[in-house]
């Protein structure tokens, strides 16, 4: 988390906390920080972040993010070229670990994997959850994010109750999981309220059916023949790969000892990434643009 140090010395009492400890750093990036200064939101916003942002989950929290059946999904590459989509499932679907952890399934979907790309690349990720139906409220939650096959989700969470689904488009690929580095509410403000309609009977959840999950309701792939066809670039194979990835690693271990190298997400690193919120993040590795994993 990008953050900013207060000397406590310089701080006065609220006399409201009683015996609490002083918390001194500032949540938030430095550029929201930069703006607040400019427009005179300073005070707006650290009372803000005194009241309402979290480093965990409280139980209020838990029991909120336990019953939602949606979510919103933001993520980024290593460049900062931001994607953002939907998360649906029965109330539960995403899982609360405990109060830092959180964790949902991945399907087949269309097969591009957008979201789980870009974590291979930067590890943070931002969720919204908002409750349109009963309380008219939201939740944010920023956090790291790590990608798990099924099965050692299974074994490194033996009694999270994870479900299993025979159905091929049902049944989840991966898992993510998310350690929460920010909780805070989203206001009702602008929220609408709205209510459940009965479901349409004959839906199915994972289909292949074209016509079932939308068809081509923008009218993209009516204009294909226009755009000329897609072809995509030769993929390396595994060897090539690995030699690509072997070439980063080893530059930055030679930027590392000469003291040049100053982080995977620092102006003048190896990789040209956005500024983090929240922790380090791990290091991704940046292949020539010539070279595809296969």
């Amino acid at each position: 988390m990008s953050t900013f140090q207060q000397d406590p010395s310089t701080i006065e009492p609220t006399g409201h906390r009683g015996t609490a400890p002083l918390r001194t750093t500032r949540p938030g990036s430095d550029g929201e920080h930069l703006v607040q200064r400019r427009l005179g939101t300073t005070e707006r916003a650290d009372r803000f972040y005194a009241e309402q942002v979290l480093d965990r989950l409280n139980p209020r929290m838990r029991e909120f993010t336990a019953r939602q059946e949606m979510f919103f999904l933001a993520t980024a590459d290593r460049h900062g070229a931001c994607d953002s989509t939907f998360r649906a499932g029965p109330p539960g679907f995403l899982h609360v670990l405990d109060d830092t952890t959180l964790a949902y399934p991945e399907y087949r979907g269309n097969g591009v994997h957008a979201s789980l790309g870009n974590i291979e690349e930067n590890p943070h990720v931002g969720l919204l959850m908002v409750d349109f139906l009963r309380d008219r409220i939201g939740l944010h939650v920023n956090g790291r994010a790590r990608v798990l096959a099924d099965d050692e989700m299974r074994r490194v969470h033996p009694d999270a109750g994870l479900p299993v689904d025979p159905v091929p488009g049902r049944r989840a690929l991966v898992w993510v999981e998310i350690a929460v580095d920010e909780a805070y509410i989203h206001c009702a403000k602008h929220i609408p309220h709205l209510q459940k309609v009965p479901a349409r009977s004959g839906r199915s959840w994972g289909t292949d059916d074209v016509r079932r999950k939308g068809g081509d309701f923008f009218g993209a792939a009516a204009e294909a023949p226009e755009r000329g066809p897609f072809v995509p670039p030769p993929r390396a194979d595994a060897a090539t790969w690995r030699a690509a990835a072997e070439t980063v690693l080893a530059r930055a271990d030679s930027a590392a000892e000469s003291g040049a190298f100053s982080g995977w997400f620092s102006p003048g690193s190896l990789s040209t990434g956005p500024s983090p919120r929240g922790r380090d993040p791990r290091p991704s590795i940046s292949p020539s643009p010539s070279i595809s994993p296969s």
